[in-house]
């Protein structure tokens, strides 16, 4: 009898405990994918595209609003499936409620770093400075794609790999490089004894071949040209070059127009010139 009075309550406490956590994690589990889903499909319908420059801006606003919205909303679900458990158990929250109130408001006065980066966050996230998949520098101290963004944190994966967390407080300045559209910036330095007029009619040609090739028109948007003289150095004239590319092509057109340019100016026979010493020596006195 005694056997089967244990396991009979060993039953009763499954089925009025253990089988209650269960559902409560399944409807927890499903409440958060539904809710996603939802938050996904309503992200999509109130980013409008005819407010974005292009496809992939109004995709990394979209993936931004999405990644927020959903850990927010993950963290209220799972907050009452928690607090549901507990009252499964016959635990009184009313006291615990009391003691989290009077432990948060004295965390709170230590906390004040935590509320400073969820108010950077929450203007970055208006301001749109930046966004999921956008290449940052910030604070001119480390620089990668943006993987994740939360009103807490900017997580950013570098050209190494390496995967920085950067508490959104700390930013002071974010510098965005794939926002609407990418410059190509480069100076070539040629020989003091080169045609300029000759230089500038090589770069300008190479930059409208660059432009009209089937395989970057698509990504080059104003052909590189030649743009002023930008300094004289010590070896070297040195010209700039400027044009204009969908974001995050820049990098990967400079390479091409550096390459193009290397051969061009050998056929043309233009130096590129390296960097040279010229030591006088002093003439031995007479005796």
């Amino acid at each position: 009898m005694e056997d089967s009075s244990t396991w009979q309550t060993i039953i009763d406490f499954f089925l009025n405990n253990v089988l209650g956590v269960l559902v409560v994690i399944a409807i927890a589990s499903f409440a958060q994918k539904t809710v996603n889903t939802f938050i996904g499909r309503a992200v999509e319908r109130a980013v409008k595209s005819n407010q974005f420059e292009s496809e992939r801006d109004e995709v990394a606003r979209e993936d931004t609003l999405k990644s927020i919205l959903s850990t927010t909303a993950t963290v209220f679900i799972w907050a009452v499936a928690v607090m549901i458990v507990l009252g499964q158990f016959n635990i009184n929250l009313g006291p615990l409620i009391a003691s989290a109130g009077i432990a948060g408001l004295a965390i709170g006065f230590g906390a004040q770093s935590l509320v400073k980066d969820v108010v950077t966050g929450t203007f970055i996230l208006l301001e749109n400075q930046y966004r999921v998949g956008d290449v940052v520098e910030l604070n001119k101290e480390v620089s990668g794609t943006v993987e994740k963004f939360t009103l807490r944190a900017t997580v950013l994966r570098d050209l190494d790999g390496m995967l920085h967390h950067i508490p959104n407080g700390e930013i002071t300045m974010a510098t965005n490089m794939t926002m609407d559209f990418a410059n190509i910036n480069l100076n070539v330095g040629v020989s003091y004894s080169d045609d300029l007029a000759k230089v500038e009619k090589v770069i300008n040609q190479v930059g409208e071949e660059l432009a009209n090739d089937e395989e970057w028109k698509d990504i080059i948007v104003e052909a590189p040209v030649f743009l002023r003289v930008d300094n004289f150095g010590d070896s070297s004239v040195d010209v700039k070059i400027l044009g204009t590319t969908v974001p995050m092509e820049q990098w990967a057109a400079t390479g091409e127009l550096r390459k193009r340019l290397k051969i061009a100016f050998d056929k043309n026979g233009i130096e590129i010139p390296f960097p040279q010493r010229v030591v006088h020596h002093p003439k031995e006195s007479k005796k």
